[in-house]
């Protein structure tokens, strides 16, 4: 599925003037056996159009390789649509220092700038579970209290946020519920090498559920 264009034009309107750069589709079939719900993309992804194809998302392909299922069978997309950026120095080989762009997490502003966007998705593509990866994706959806330290693992029935005009500053809650399968974000585990195991016991846990099904 691919969201209309009109709507992937309003997303980059409505970024405007904020400091990021390219824009990013979601990709996947209409019928998913999960949706996944990352951050932003990276560098990699505003040059080839492709959500979760970087270092990131090799890790992705990993854990979908665990779980059976292909990138052809789910629905990945992201809070932000466009690549966050900060400026900062690098060392070359040579020692001569230049200034590069650097992956940040996206404010809270950016993530409501593309609100509608992940709405239109949510309510069109109706996957049995959604998968958010790290804490910018389920607090998009789930609340600010909720933290994937805390729950990841864990399946949770309930409302997700959206935006109800497009005038609106703050989400408000849907009427219906959606399964909702907090875990960690592909990248964290280059950061954090502890957070292997625990990412793992959460792919067991799916596992097991998509079995189920």
């Amino acid at each position: 599925m691919r969201i209309p264009e009109h709507l992937a034009e309003l997303g980059r309107k409505r970024i405007e003037g904020f400091p990021v750069e390219g824009f990013v589709y979601g990709e996947g079939p209409e019928h998913p056996a999960l949706m996944l719900v990352g951050e932003a993309p990276g560098e990699t992804e505003i040059h080839n159009g492709i959500p979760f194809s970087g270092r990131a998302g090799a890790e992705l392909m990993k854990s979908l390789d665990f779980l059976g299922l292909t990138r052809e069978q789910v629905y990945i997309t992201s809070a932000v649509r466009s690549r966050p950026y900060k400026w900062g120095e690098k060392r070359t080989r040579d020692g001569e220092i230049i200034k590069r762009t650097y992956n940040r997490t996206p404010t809270k502003k950016e993530i409501l700038a593309h609100a509608p966007i992940l709405d239109y998705e949510i309510k069109h593509i109706q996957a049995p579970i959604i998968v958010t990866l790290g804490n910018i994706g389920l607090q998009r959806l789930a609340g600010n209290d909720k933290k994937v330290t805390q729950i990841h693992g864990q399946l949770i029935e309930q409302p997700v946020q959206y935006l109800r005009s497009l005038e609106d500053k703050s989400y408000h809650w849907t009427d219906r519920s959606y399964k909702i399968f907090p875990t960690f974000h592909p990248a964290a585990v280059f950061y954090n090498r502890s957070l292997e195991e625990k990412l793992m016991e959460d792919l067991n846990t799916l596992k097991r559920m998509i079995k189920k099904r």
